[in-house]
């Protein structure tokens, strides 16, 4: 056999076995590419998964409060089933004693007769154990819708820690004796058993210890403990510690609310420390008129400010602070701040009740208080931020034309739908005064 023959032979497998292995690893990289694909797909199906669970929990309220004697109607339109259980052994409401399925993919009517609390446990398309909602019956209530601008001054529960530093000393050093041991948000109680009522007493009696232990109540997180600090002589010669404490805050707001009894609601949040943007503890605070005197207008990027004069006198005094809380200011008011509300008591809305659209916020501007056009954007049913759940849109050109939408000032501002007072202005979005949020009155109420 010719001797070319065989090197052609040789050739042509050798070809064969480049070509086998091209198709080997083209196969191996299809492989490969398929299995990416189908991981790349199963990963983003189990995240649609994971939002849409959450999505779907978070239409879903904590808490539903309804009101006794009247028609609710729950329109959810979520793949899932409720069971009310824990119903009152009275049995005044068409909710039976042992218990009842709801069908939450369809409107439901309930209604219950009297103020008690029930249990509702949801399960993912009638199986699956989703969540447990809290049904609250409460009786029908009527509030004054305000408005108005106040003024509030108040007064800790103790000193305010913001913030501990270093002075120099007799010798020149420099020293700091309260470092380590308190910091920014502690509330000073008693020093040597003695209760501490303000910064001035508390300074004289740091100067008194001579340079002696002080053992000091403190409250961190809730809790009480004692602490001990020594004081040191700084370059003047006066024994210190090395702290900045608080005594009382002042600011300028809208008043919410009058109920029936006297009970008046304000801000929709609380009133915080400007340092240390902690919720300050307060022991007792005064309502104030006040008389919006300039308006800064709000822009992206940069809030506006609603500036107010107030008269620290008596015979300006609207009424008294009892509570400062994550909700709002609460406490009683007087017969002057019932003067001063042009609003007639109205219903309240409960948050299953607020629909998109149109709605009005009442506030005083320039000196008159006014209601102005407001576009409620979104309803957030279950909301970790309770001075959230209403998400709104400015849209009244007088009000932008004054305002340029929602500045800082108008917290407090009663929001109304329907002719029902439904929550408070809280919040604005910095990079756009137009939007801001909102807070369900039903949770200034549980205050």
């Amino acid at each position: 056999m010719d001797k070319n023959r065989y090197l052609d032979i040789d050739n042509h497998t050798q070809e064969m076995i480049v070509i086998l292995e091209h198709w080997k690893k083209r196969k191996r990289r299809i492989r490969i590419l398929r299995r990416c694909l189908f991981a790349a797909i199963f990963c983003c199906g189990i995240g649609l998964g994971v939002f849409e669970y959450f999505h779907l929990y978070n239409q879903l309220p904590t808490v539903l409060r309804v009101k006794a004697g009247e028609t609710q109607i729950l329109d959810l339109g979520l793949p899932m089933t409720g069971e009310i259980v824990t119903a009152s052994e009275q049995g005044a409401s068409n909710i039976p004693k042992e218990k009842i399925l709801v069908d939450l993919s369809k409107e439901v009517e309930l209604q219950m007769w009297e103020t008690n609390d029930y249990r509702m446990d949801i399960k993912l398309f009638g199986c699956l154990p989703f969540k447990q909602v809290n049904i609250q019956v409460i009786g029908e209530t009527e509030l004054i819708p305000a408005g108005i601008p106040i003024g509030l001054y108040v007064e800790t529960d103790g000193l305010m820690v913001i913030g501990v530093g270093e002075f120099e000393g007799e010798n020149g050093i420099h020293c700091c004796p309260s470092k380590y041991v308190l910091k920014s948000g502690d509330y000073i109680l008693e020093c040597n058993d003695e209760a501490v009522t303000d910064k001035d007493t508390f300074i004289r009696d740091i100067e008194a210890s001579y340079g002696q232990e002080v053992v000091l109540k403190i409250q961190r997180n809730g809790r009480e403990q004692k602490v001990s600090i020594k004081p040191e002589k700084n370059s003047a010669g006066d024994y210190k510690i090395g702290v900045w404490v608080r005594d009382n805050a002042q600011g300028v707001g809208t008043l919410t609310y009058i109920d029936a009894n006297g009970n008046f609601g304000a801000l929709g949040h609380g009133v915080t420390d400007v340092d240390t943007s902690t919720l300050m503890e307060v022991e007792d605070g005064t309502l104030y008129r006040t008389e919006i005197i300039s308006v800064k207008k709000g822009k992206a990027g940069t809030p506006g400010e609603m500036t107010g004069m107030i008269v620290y006198s008596e015979d300006q005094i609207l009424g008294d602070i009892h509570y400062n809380g994550v909700e709002g200011v609460f406490g009683e008011c007087n017969e002057e701040a019932y003067d001063l509300c042009a609003e007639k008591p109205i219903p309240i809305g409960l948050k299953q009740e607020i629909k998109t659209g149109h709605a009005e916020v009442i506030c005083t501007v320039d000196g008159t208080t006014e209601r102005y056009s407001v576009e409620i954007t979104h309803v957030q049913m279950d909301h970790n931020n309770v001075n959230r759940g209403i998400e709104l849109q400015v849209t009244d050109p007088e009000l932008l034309e004054k305002t340029g939408g929602i500045v800082q000032g108008m917290s407090g501002s009663p929001i109304i739908q329907d002719g029902k007072i439904i929550g408070a202005v809280t919040h604005v979005l910095v990079n756009d005064p137009t939007r801001g949020y909102g807070i369900f009155i039903e949770e200034m109420l549980e205050h």
